[in-house]
């Protein structure tokens, strides 16, 4: 039997992914819209514990500020009847025409002015539910033609949005963390910071860098080819994984948005065992919200949106147990051992010495034997099986 999520997992819903009415290029919705509120009840009840969202997606665009302000006690109410809490919002710089050309990045200095405002709008907000993360999803800014955007222009106005509305929060003293979300393309051709290096490499260069990190995504990752463990495992090391969305992906082709799990599940079960385990001492490396940014199969009425929120989680955590089997697994500790994975932890050099030293160890070069330690076998094929068999239930 599959565990039963509780609030405890901190697993979270984006209200545009269970909310999504499945519209596609190719054809129309669907499924009717879904009721804010009727998502906060349900996701409480299959055991999540979070819900975030666009400003868009709580408040319809272009709404007055009588029905902004209805629609946000409606939100409030739910909240407070289930529990649920809001861990992060983005605001959406994507969908209406004006942001065609980009919102921070677009050519046109007056919709990059007011793209900064929509945000503003939208953090005092965020503020409000008690949010603690902010995401940047930059899905507008890049371009199709290289002659028609300035790249190094548009990464001074990156950074200039960004530096501008961290100043905004740090002097409203909201609290809030930020976390840019890349993605390579689409819906642009070329998206700005398309991975989690280039966000990284970008982030350092802030004038508020230790309050913005990375939101990395399963599918954006994959989508590119890439291992999206090993995006988490860079994120985590810089000190960086402010908050994660999961999802599927088979390959590299259009953004899936599939259940977690329902593609590469092997480096699914790896990021999980990162996420869970990785920590010094065997203790979780991420304390963050499990965040589901996903799209329910077109296929699907909301009976199967449902039972689709509910795989996220399911998986998540069958994942959990499989990955927990397999770190007290005695062979796979040996299978570890065997491989010298504990030994990369131990630095190059001893503590205090120099290359001086280096340089007057015989062992390390002029009687090291580089023919023997390449005959050397690693063993990595192995601890691959073993986490084969635990991932398909063949070890207990």
């Amino acid at each position: 039997m599959a565990p039963q999520p509780t609030a405890a997992d901190k697993f979270s819903f984006g209200l545009w992914t269970i909310g999504w009415t499945a519209r596609d290029p190719f054809g129309d919705a669907t499924r009717a819209p879904l009721d804010p509120v009727e998502a906060v009840h349900k996701l409480a009840e299959l055991g999540a514990n979070g819900i975030t969202f666009h400003d868009d997606d709580l408040i319809p665009f272009g709404s007055d500020d009588a029905a902004r302000d209805g629609h946000i006690a409606r939100f409030r109410k739910a909240l407070e009847e289930t529990g649920v809490v809001v861990p992060m919002v983005t605001t959406n710089l994507f969908t209406q025409p004006v942001f065609k050309d980009g919102a921070f990045t677009s050519n046109d200095r007056d919709i990059r002015r007011y793209a900064l405002r929509k945000v503003m709008r939208n953090l005092d907000l965020a503020a409000e539910l008690g949010a603690s993360t902010y995401v940047f999803w930059g899905g507008r800014e890049g371009s199709e033609s290289d002659a028609a955007k300035d790249v190094r222009a548009a990464l001074d106005r990156y950074r200039e949005g960004i530096d501008l509305l961290a100043q905004y929060v740090i002097d409203r003293g909201y609290g809030l963390r930020f976390a840019i979300e890349p993605k390579p393309n689409e819906p642009r051709g070329d998206i700005l910071l398309p991975t989690v290096g280039h966000a990284l490499a970008f982030i350092a260069g802030l004038e508020h860098s230790d309050m913005v990190g990375v939101n990395p995504e399963v599918g954006h990752e994959q989508m590119a080819g890439l291992n999206f463990m090993h995006g988490i495992a860079q994120a985590l090391w810089a000190g960086k994984l402010f908050h994660i969305d999961l999802n599927g992906q088979r390959g590299i082709k259009f953004d899936q948005d599939l259940v977690f799990g329902h593609g590469d599940l092997l480096n699914a079960f790896f990021l999980v065992d990162l996420l869970e385990n990785g920590g010094v001492g065997g203790v979780p490396a991420y304390e963050g919200p499990r965040h589901f940014d996903y799209k329910p199969a077109r296929t699907e009425d909301y009976s199967g949106v449902w039972v689709s929120a509910a795989a996220n989680m399911s998986t998540y955590l069958l994942l959990k147990e499989r990955a927990a089997a397999f770190r007290a697994d005695p062979e796979v500790v040996e299978a570890l051992a065997a491989a010298r994975v504990g030994e990369l932890k131990e630095p190059t050099l001893a503590l205090g010495e120099t290359y001086t030293d280096l340089l007057a160890d015989r062992s390390a070069f002029e009687e090291f034997d580089p023919v023997a330690a390449g005959e050397r076998g690693l063993h990595a094929v192995r601890l691959n099986q073993l986490a084969v068999e635990h991932l398909m239930g063949a070890r207990s």
